[in-house]
């Protein structure tokens, strides 16, 4: 998919060029100026590095966090650690001239110190998936492309939400992401996406995008499905045998599709597409 998208988008021409210097406004809120188009970037989050990738810009990756896996070209990258634990030195050997990093971590300051580059990209709804795809095609000079990635993601995901939109039956649904345990609220990119997979969250928006949680509101919700727990830990908490999705064996882990759901980038129908396929498998046969 992705070099078709980026064969189509360079039929649109060079209308869509970036112009340098480019000042932008990163998420942690500040005003960073890029002197020319990168080409020596490191990237210490894995969605931003899928992302570039689907651009057409994987080879501008001189760098990326342990964690970056997808596409498989990224194997061939250098590793230099992840966000809480880099390998500064490494890094910075590489001799960057851009590092994209999240809004979490330690990462800015010493490395706007050694004079490298440094900006914040890091979605976190739904809607910022497809504004920071835009935001790092302008970045890497392939707004075209940009562009036309994200018209097809929508056009992707329309064609599940056809299905699923007049679904009779929209199960209370759970998600949780580790087992501290952490969940997603309504808002978050993966609880946009579940109800777009005929679900209903049981998590209030009130709480958050991605809440920290007591396990007694799960009890106390009788979700009727469960994602990201395995069966048996499931049916060893307290008070959880009590619960739908427990005793009727809707207990979901689905390794594969926790990883793309961790990823708010260009693999969002695909994830939607699992989701779905498990919500309502009815739909799909």
């Amino acid at each position: 998919m992705y070099k078709t998208l980026v064969f189509a988008s360079l039929l649109l021409g060079t209308a869509h060029a970036t112009t340098y210097p480019l000042t932008l406004t990163d998420d942690l809120g500040r005003k960073v100026t890029l002197k020319s188009e990168p080409m020596r970037i490191v990237s210490m989050l894995p969605s931003d590095s899928e992302t570039l990738c689907a651009l057409g810009a994987c080879d501008k990756l001189v760098g990326v966090d342990e964690y970056s896996d997808y596409p498989a070209q990224l194997s061939k990258v250098a590793k230099v650690g992840n966000l809480y634990q880099p390998n500064i030195e490494a890094l910075v050997a590489l001799k960057p001239d851009l590092v994209l990093v999240s809004k979490y971590g330690d990462l800015t300051a010493p490395l706007t110190n050694a004079g490298i580059t440094v900006v914040a990209v890091n979605p976190e709804t739904y809607e910022e998936v497809f504004s920071k795809t835009l935001t790092l095609g302008k970045i890497v000079n392939r707004e075209a492309q940009a562009k036309a990635l994200v018209t097809q993601m929508r056009r992707d995901i329309a064609k599940v939400e056809i299905l699923t939109k007049n679904a009779a039956h929209k199960p209370t649904t759970y998600y949780e992401i580790d087992p501290t345990p952490y969940t997603v609220g309504p808002n978050s990119f993966i609880g946009v996406l579940l109800t777009k997979a005929g679900a209903t969250n049981i998590i209030p928006a009130s709480l958050g995008d991605f809440p920290k949680i007591s396990p007694e509101l799960v009890v106390k919700s009788a979700p009727q499905l469960i994602f990201g727990v395995d069966p048996a830990a499931a049916k060893a908490r307290p008070g959880w045998n009590t619960i739908p999705a427990v005793k009727t064996g809707q207990v979901i882990k689905d390794d594969a599709l926790d990883h793309i759901l961790s990823r708010p980038g260009p693999r969002l129908p695909q994830a939607l597409l699992g989701l779905a396929k498990r919500v309502h498998p009815e739909l799909f046969r």
